[in-house]
């Protein structure tokens, strides 16, 4: 064969490739899988807005979203996923609750990339895309060194989300001293927290050494009686920080049972998950200085102010998660040649977005999180 022909084969085969790959970047096609009617319609249009945000930000006429109403219905959410699936769709966004998961598993050739922050047992098609427990840990972790903390005890309650942190403590390898199992009923938290916290032991170690000083010739006897006196406790908590996986008013109940067992923030560091940046926090003064891992705030206000001067509302929490996800299923894609398979959240990568860093492996999605700290009325930004 001579040399002109094996360029023009060259030629063709190269001609053959191209054509492939332009005709895999025809269309992009992105489902949307989000509850557009009834009680979490607002939550869904919320969603639905951040997502066009995106794909105008994207400005390429070849990704085309298909969004469909799952009406936060399991079944409702298996049909609609099924009708974008026989339209072509093989990555979808959503659905936003873990239990509307249950069926999809029989819809293997699709990809869906899950709002919830629940990883266990999902369908092996689902990868959860929420700021998870692992994602949470990992951070607190950084935290606990940089600090010294050796001795951090877990308060962890008892509720659905339960098994999540349960299995995120063996697998980040978190230091902890001892896990706590509590019930948030409040009329059983404060004796629950007395326990953990040895209050009564403490209170008595105060009676007994009050009685000892009374009944001793000690110089200055008085004004040490005295000084005790003022004291709820004596001696010092077996811990230096406490993780407490709550939130609202809940947190709020456990972090004033900690002051009633006299046990200070100013003394003890308070750690708790990611609270989005709750305001009311804020207003909490005596539970402060308080940590909480987090998404880059800085990007989260300036992505809130933008989608408040496009839409004239502000955006929920999974809104930022949204609209990232339509970057990276964009670079992932990217990299892939325009050809959407299995192999996109395969391999070891990483994406940068608003939220901070994703971090893709086997299937999974991780986040790199800050740790802010809540005091003097502001959130601090710590690393």
């Amino acid at each position: 064969m001579n040399i002109f022909i094996k360029i023009i084969i060259i030629i063709i085969f190269s001609i053959i490739l191209n054509a492939e790959k332009l005709v895999a970047a025809e269309k992009i096609k992105i489902g949307l899988l989000v509850p557009l009617s009834g009680q979490h319609q607002t939550m869904g249009k919320l969603i639905l807005q951040s997502v066009r945000l995106a794909i105008n930000k994207i400005n390429n006429p070849d990704i085309e979203i298909l969004p469909k109403d799952t009406k936060a219905d399991p079944m409702v959410t298996f049909k609609a996923a099924k009708e974008l699936g026989q339209n072509g769709v093989k990555i979808i966004i959503g659905p936003v609750f873990n239990q509307n998961l249950v069926y999809l598993d029989e819809l293997k050739d699709i990809i869906f990339l899950s709002l919830t922050n629940k990883t266990i047992k999902n369908p092996k098609n689902v990868i959860s895309v929420g700021i998870n427990a692992y994602s949470q840990l990992r951070a607190i972790i950084n935290f606990q060194e940089s600090n010294n903390l050796t001795e951090t005890i877990f308060l962890l309650p008892k509720s659905d989300y339960e098994d999540e942190i349960r299995k995120a403590i063996p697998k980040t390898n978190i230091k902890i001293k001892k896990l706590h199992i509590y019930d948030s009923d409040p009329t059983k938290l404060t004796k629950q927290i007395e326990n953990i916290t040895k209050y009564q032991e403490r209170k008595l170690d105060l009676k007994r050494e009050i009685e000892k000083l009374k009944n001793s010739d000690v110089p200055n006897k008085n004004r040490k009686i005295q000084k005790l006196e003022k004291k709820d406790t004596l001696g010092k908590v077996n811990f230096d920080s406490v993780i407490i996986a709550d939130f609202d008013e809940s947190l709020k109940s456990i972090t004033t049972s900690l002051l009633y067992t006299d046990v200070s923030p100013e003394e003890i560091y308070f750690i708790t998950l990611n609270q989005w940046f709750d305001t009311s926090l804020l207003k909490e003064k005596s539970c402060q200085p308080l940590y909480f891992p987090s998404i880059d705030k800085e990007n989260y206000d300036k992505f809130s102010k933008e989608y408040y001067s496009t839409f004239k509302e502000y955006p929920n929490q999974l809104s930022i998660i949204s609209y990232d996800l339509i970057g990276l299923i964009y670079y992932l894609i990217y990299q892939n040649d325009f050809i959407i398979d299995k192999k996109l959240f395969i391999r070891k990568n990483k994406f940068k977005g608003k939220i901070g860093f994703f971090e893709i492996k086997e299937n999974k999605i991780s986040h790199i999180l800050n740790i802010y700290k809540i005091e003097d009325n502001n959130f601090k930004k710590i690393f």
